[in-house]
């Protein structure tokens, strides 16, 4: 598919986009007024847990390109993305121990509800990658940045189990970039072709489903 059929899906669907973002805008400020006393909690539960910040504020790629740091509770020891690789490979030891509940869970997300506030995120759309593979994307799959990066996604959902695909390989890193991340752009290709409130709403429903069946 070339860059201006993606473009020109989009373009057709501004009021829809721009439904999509005020959904977003709604749902997310009064999730945040609601569940506060829930991420309280968790950020108590990972300072007693293991000494350090409670968030963990990586750089990642969003939309048009530009860079900003999303926001995740910390499930990782202080310093984590130093120690080793920036893909998490099974039962990685730099996983802490309330770490490994929250991802297992998926509550270590919530915390970007506040990058979905502000507008650097969806609730839906492609995962926002770090700098280093971005940098990797081909024209055709530099397409991705034409949104907002989300929570959710068909790729999150298909590989929810990533990190014990990963524990498999011989090349970890080599299977993400070589395998992974361009099946995993085919899905966010499909999310753009479709893409509108209706089709947030779905996914959002089959991520919840897909993390309670595990």
């Amino acid at each position: 598919m070339k860059n201006m059929d993606i473009e020109k899906v989009l373009e057709q669907r501004k009021l829809q986009l721009f439904l999509k973002r005020a959904m977003d805008i709604v749902i997310s400020g009064g999730a945040l007024l609601v569940i506060w006393p829930v991420l309280l909690l968790i950020a108590l539960a990972i300072k007693i847990d293991d000494p350090g910040p409670v968030f963990y504020r990586q750089v990642r790629v969003g939309r048009g390109g530009k860079t900003f740091r999303i926001f995740k509770f910390r499930t990782m020891v202080v310093d984590a993305d130093k120690k080793g690789l920036q893909i998490t490979v099974g039962r990685d030891n730099r996983i802490t121990r309330m770490g490994a509940l929250l991802r297992k869970t998926k509550l270590d997300e919530l915390a970007q509800l506040i990058n979905v506030f502000v507008g650097e995120m969806s609730f839906v759309g492609p995962r926002p990658e770090v700098p280093r593979y971005v940098d990797m994307y081909t024209p055709y799959q530099r397409q991705v940045l034409l949104v907002r990066p989300g929570i959710t996604d068909y790729a999150s959902i298909a590989y929810r189990n990533e990190n014990d695909l990963l524990e498999g390989a011989e090349d970890p890193e080599r299977m993400y970039i070589d395998v992974i991340m361009p099946d995993k752009i085919e899905l966010n290709m499909k999310y753009l072709r479709e893409i509108s409130p209706l089709a947030d709403i779905r996914l959002i429903l089959s991520t919840i489903v897909a993390v309670i069946k595990d």
